[in-house]
Formats: structure tokens, sequence, C-alpha cells
């Protein structure tokens, strides 16, 4: 079952639950879907590898969102992101720990030949590619840059 067919079975659930929290994420979820199906470019379909682009973005403007609500003291609206980015999450692969992180990344920079701090972009490039969805792009830069010194 590809994920777009997984989130029309989910909300279907979570109507028939009367979860108001989880039907809305997956409501959002299958907007951002339909709207990358029918964006310029794509013939109607879209990839389990667009789709997690879409998710891991909803997923990383959610948490941004709590973090605002939390400095602007409106912990009810944090607590409803992160309830929601919670959700979304349960679609994405398990994320990496810093040492399988650290691990994948040696191996790419083995790859591609990278051997200064100059050949960052070419490490990203593949690693950004090879590791969607299960690395924060920022700890992903933080390591490169650490194993190219």
């Amino acid at each position: 079952m590809d994920l777009y067919s997984r989130i029309d079975a989910d909300i279907k659930a979570a109507m028939l639950a009367k979860d108001k929290l989880r039907l809305q994420a997956l409501r959002g979820i299958k907007k951002e879907f339909i709207e990358g199906k029918t964006a310029p470019g794509n013939n109607g379909e879209l990839s389990d590898e667009a789709a997690m682009k879409i998710l891991v973005k909803m997923a990383k403007q959610r948490r941004e969102s709590a973090r605002i609500y939390t400095e602007q003291n409106r912990p009810e609206l944090a607590e409803t992101e992160l309830a929601e980015c919670a959700v979304i999450e349960e679609y994405l692969p398990k994320a990496m720990s810093a040492e399988e992180l650290e691990s994948a990344l040696k191996e790419i920079i083995s790859e591609v030949g990278a051997d200064k701090p100059s050949d960052m972009g070419k490490v990203m490039g593949v690693a950004t590619k090879r590791l969607a969805g299960r690395a924060d792009g920022k700890a992903i830069s933080a390591t490169v840059r650490q194993l190219l010194q």
C-alpha cells in the first residue's frame, strides 16, 4: 500500500474513532499530497519519495510553529502543533542516531572521494538525497563539516 492510500485509510479510521486532532493532521497531509500530485511538472502521480519530502517539510513546519508559540506564551497552540507533528512523524522512517548518521556519512564521503572541507558540496548533494526523512539537514551538515576537517 502506498503512502497516499495509507493516509486515506487512516483518515477513515480517525473519522470512525472521532479523533479530531488526528483527523485534522491527516487531512492536512492529504491536502499537501493532492497539491503535490497536481503541481506543474507532475503527471498526477506522487512517488513515495516525493511524499516523504512533503512529510519532512510538514513536520519541520509544525516544530517551528510550536517553538514560536512557546516563545509567545501560547502553550495550548504549541501543544496542538506538537500533537500534529507526532501524527506526521508516524509516517516518516525512524530517525537515525548520531552514530548511524556518522557511519552513513563516512561511507558517502569515501564513495564521493571527499577529503577536504571544500568537498562538502559533493557530499551534501548525495547525503541529503540518500538520508532524506531519516536525518535533519542541519545534523547532516554539521556532521559532514566535522568529518571533513
